[in-house]
């Protein structure tokens, strides 16, 4: 999960649809199409590379707004929006009661990337003590980890408390010393690790990949239990390892039924994580603008574009 530093969403029109009392969009009278974007850039770029070409080779108008994963699923529940393009199954409740029970969502299939959450250390750390990357020895080393934040716990950095983590529980049922504190946004814990990374500070850190800032920071992962089944079931009783998940397209059912070209469009919107981490760099380390950069991978990619087209 990648967020962009400042942005809120930067170069896309922001807003809700809705699709009104009289259900235009769905009844074919309307050109709009209504994304949602989670707070990160991988997330972001996907919907840059999608409105331009919504735009610019199907005709529609695409209105994205910035929204955590829980009220997303709400919107598009409620028509509010139209697709998440990318979702990471961190609230499978709402999976379960919008998707199997109510069935107003539609899984609209996976868009190419893989990604994986986990706790990370810096590599110049897990050299000098490579016993770290065992959680079963992470208590040995929390004093290294200490912050004024954590008091005499070992610190575990966290981003935006709106990020699906399960890292207090799994903290927990572990027996380990240590607390999360979160920094408030990604690009706030960017900036801390950043810091610590450049003062070649201890740091432990809730993380994931893809992620553009890793071709930046050299970090290792920390290996907690393997999974078994049902070891993430309960929330509170979390003690295993984050699985590897293909991030999956969700849409309103209506929508995704008679949402016409924008529809089939975005059901066929599949990429690879290199892809689509060439447009986030040039969106974060190159800070060129969102929408010229879904343009210049539009311009440079017509190969893979034109297999999504309706």
């Amino acid at each position: 999960m990648q967020l962009l530093a400042g942005a809120a969403v930067l170069g896309l029109v922001v807003g809700l649809s809705g699709c009104g009392k009289a259900d235009p969009y769905y009844s074919g009278g309307s050109k709009t199409v209504t994304i949602t974007v989670p707070a990160w850039a991988g997330a972001e770029a996907n919907v840059a590379v999608a409105k331009h070409l919504l735009e610019k080779k199907l005709g529609y108008r695409v209105k994205a707004t910035q929204m955590d994963e829980p009220v997303a699923f709400d919107a598009l529940n409620s028509g509010q929006a139209d697709a998440i393009m990318e979702d990471w199954l961190g609230v499978p409740n709402k999976e379960k009661k919008y998707v199997e029970e109510k069935k107003t969502v539609v899984n609209a299939g996976h868009m190419g990337v893989t990604g994986h959450i986990g706790w990370f250390v810096p590599k110049y750390y897990a050299e000098k003590h490579p016993e770290v990357l065992d959680w079963r020895n992470l208590n040995k080393f929390a004093k290294d980890f200490r912050t004024p934040e954590s008091g005499d716990k070992g610190q575990l950095l966290e981003g935006s408390p709106s990020f699906s983590t399960h890292d207090a529980a799994i903290i927990k049922n572990l027996d380990l010393n240590f607390k999360t504190v979160y920094a408030g946004s990604e690009a706030a814990q960017i900036k801390e690790m950043r810091k610590k990374y450049e003062d070649r500070e201890p740091f432990l850190t809730y993380w994931w990949t893809p992620q553009w800032l890793n071709s930046e920071l050299d970090l290792v992962e920390v290996k907690l239990p393997k999974r078994t089944p049902g070891c993430d079931a309960d929330p509170e009783k979390v003690d295993c390892a984050y699985p590897y998940t293909k991030l999956t397209k969700f849409m309103n059912a209506r929508f995704a039924k008679n949402g016409g070209d924008a529809a089939e469009f975005l059901k066929k919107f599949k990429w690879s994580t290199a892809q689509q981490t060439e447009v986030v760099e040039w969106m974060t380390i190159d800070q060129m603008d969102t929408d010229e950069a879904a343009a210049k991978w539009v311009e440079e990619n017509e190969e893979t574009w034109k297999k999504w087209m309706p």
